[in-house]
């Protein structure tokens, strides 16, 4: 085979797994991060409707993380055997049942049970999602595919601010309040979707009716060639990812992102809010998009560079340190328009480290491990969602004011600096090799 014709099958091949694959991916990762984060928004109503303090709702914030921790390794291990059709549908069907429950809640109590359970139904989502993309997609296309798929996270929040604060302010229908129907209109996407996955995403480039039999057979070809020279490398068993160093280390280094990540997509909302009195709910959401605005030029920028210069660490590293810097700055700052600059700095940091971040796992782990080493990661990680939001409010509790809460955030993202420069990886990932 000529090479023309080798990279017209390849620019083709990559061309119809990004239009089908990438776009609905998309679409139900916003729908995954609107049904975590809302409760911020709802806050701003809800809180007082329902006499919950600034340590509870920290807590509320927080724990759905400890059920997404508990079952985000046993759902991860069920998917690779399941399939991601079935798996993934099931996940979605499930959280956007109890996102939907939660507009019932009367009390703290009820809050803190809807929230670990929303957890328990949506683990496994996320790092089944990366998992999936090293199904369709090779190594060296990974930071890329990672940060365009996960500018979602702040296209969720571009969209959902607005929407949102529009939502308390207007939607009043039948006699309940505006933040009960935030959790009912933004939790069906989940039920509808999760249908529609069911019959819309393919498990394998083998099960994928728009490849051609020469298109699958290329992609399962360059797939399966990457997978050999990871296994030519190193063969890790299952029992040897629980022990990996690196592995361990990627977890605290995503723990520290999300920390801040977390921390200050759930206290946003209540920040903004209180850099004036006069700020209605709408306003709130439309001053909350500027951050997520500024945060996906960045993740796209970020993954797009990584890629092309072969380089991951440093691409890591450098924004943990501008976050962390940016976050202590914030801490005393009550000037509205400085604080919208420095939540933008801030944001576009922590997002623009997660494309860079999550191509390194797949420097070194094979498919047959990759499920285990990903979901270890992400639950690990993601505890930093419950300490982020918690300790916020424990601070604010104790302080009457979030600036101590911002200072422990910056504190956890330049440790996370710290880690990533201590992590034993090679600069080149075009060869492959750690």
């Amino acid at each position: 085979m000529s090479s023309s014709a080798t990279l017209s099958i390849e620019q083709r091949t990559s061309n119809k797994v990004r239009i089908r694959i990438l776009p609905f991916m998309f679409v139900l990762y916003i729908i995954s991060f609107l049904d975590r984060v809302n409760l911020g928004y709802a806050a701003l109503d809800m809180n007082k409707a329902l006499a919950i303090t600034s340590e509870q709702f920290g807590l509320i914030a927080g724990i759905f993380f400890f059920g997404y921790f508990i079952f985000e390794i046993p759902s991860n291990v069920l998917m690779h055997r399941i399939g991601a059709r079935i798996w993934i549908a099931r996940i979605l069907l499930s959280w956007g049942s109890v996102a939907m429950l939660t507009a019932v809640a009367q009390n703290a109590v009820h809050l803190y049970i809807l929230r670990f359970l929303l957890g328990v139904a949506e683990a496994g989502f996320f790092p089944g999602m990366i998992l999936y993309l090293t199904y369709w997609f090779r190594g060296r296309e990974l930071a890329h595919v990672v940060a365009l798929f996960m500018t979602a996270v702040a296209v969720s929040n571009i969209i959902g601010a607005p929407v949102s604060g529009v939502i308390l302010d207007y939607v009043d229908w039948f006699g309940l309040p505006g933040w009960r129907w935030l959790f009912i209109l933004e939790g069906a996407p989940a039920v509808i979707f999760g249908i529609l996955t069911f019959f819309v995403l393919p498990n394998r480039p083998r099960d994928a009716a728009w490849l051609t039999e020469e298109e699958k057979s290329w992609l399962q070809g360059e797939l399966d060639r990457e997978a050999a020279q990871k296994l030519h490398q190193e063969k890790m068993s299952l029992g040897r990812v629980f022990a990996s160093g690196r592995v361990w280390l990627l977890a605290l280094i995503y723990f520290a992102d999300v920390v801040g990540l977390y921390g200050i997509g759930f206290w946003m909302p209540q920040i903004i809010k209180g850099l004036s009195q006069y700020l209605s709910n709408t306003a709130v959401g439309l001053l909350a998009m500027i951050p997520y605005l500024v945060g996906v030029v960045a993740m796209v920028w970020s993954g797009r560079d990584s890629d092309r210069k072969g380089e991951r660490r440093w691409h890591v590293a450098v924004p943990l340190l501008i976050a962390g810097a940016g976050m202590a700055v914030l801490g005393p700052v009550s000037n509205p328009f400085w604080a919208i600059v420095l939540l933008s700095i801030t944001t576009a940091a922590i997002y623009s480290v997660v494309g860079p971040f999550w191509a390194l796992p797949n420097l070194f782990l094979a498919e047959s491990t990759a499920a285990v080493g990903i979901a270890i990661i992400n639950s690990v990680g993601n505890l930093g969602g419950f300490v982020g939001p918690y300790i916020i409010g424990a601070l604010k509790a104790s302080t009457g004011s979030v600036a101590s809460g911002l200072y422990f955030l910056a504190a956890c993202l330049l440790a996370g600096m710290i880690l990533v420069l201590l992590l034993p990886l090679r600069r080149s990932v075009s060869s492959r090799s750690e």
